[in-house]
């Protein structure tokens, strides 16, 4: 056919080459190759793997630190609260005892500020820093019936009581009533503050 070219198309007359090419022959000029394989894995394994265990390792050194913390330097005896009564001051001549850290907390108890059958309860603290030095105190408490049955419990933070200072706080809880509930300490802690 005049004017065709047969590099043009493939095929005898010009036109496009439809079907399989003849095994061994190279694809015609201009045209796509295979694709390219699948990329290559880079050396990553042994980084990734130390740096997970790094990363396991800190959290339990930070785990370990924390539990140190926590259980180091406290009292878990079970005590019930001070109440809001005085204590029997020193005659004179009695030398006086260094305070324990738990005789800080002067007073702890349940105010009732329920009115028309809302339950509106309260704990309600005192604490005068007797050590020698800017203190945070933590506690954890419980509120029993007559029974021992467990009503409710929380804990309580108070922080940065300078030597000599009383400290006043408050929290809400979810008792209903205050009639025969009696509160315990279940732990307390005082800790210097930074």
């Amino acid at each position: 056919m005049p004017g065709s070219d047969p590099s043009v198309g493939g095929g005898p007359e010009g036109g496009p080459q439809w079907g399989p090419r003849p095994e061994g022959s190279p694809p015609p000029a201009g045209t796509w190759g295979p694709p390219p394989g699948p990329p290559q894995k880079k050396g990553r394994g042994r980084g990734c793997l130390w740096g997970c265990a790094g990363a396991v390792a800190a959290v339990i050194v930070i785990l370990v630190v924390v539990l140190v913390v926590a259980v180091g330097g406290s009292d878990d005896s079970t005590t019930p609260a001070p109440s809001a009564t005085a204590t029997p001051k020193a005659s004179p001549g009695q030398a006086k005892k260094p305070a324990s850290e738990r005789a800080d907390l002067i007073s702890f108890r349940l105010d009732d500020r329920s009115t028309a059958d809302i339950a509106d309860i309260w704990v309600v603290w005192t604490i005068k820093n007797s050590s020698g030095e800017k203190s945070d105190y933590s506690w954890q408490w419980e509120a029993v019936d007559a029974g021992g049955t467990r009503l409710e419990n929380g804990s309580e933070l108070e922080t940065d009581v300078k030597p000599g200072q009383t400290a006043r706080g408050e929290g809400i809880t979810t008792l209903k009533s205050v009639k025969g509930i009696k509160l315990n300490i279940t732990r307390f802690d005082r800790t210097a503050s930074y």
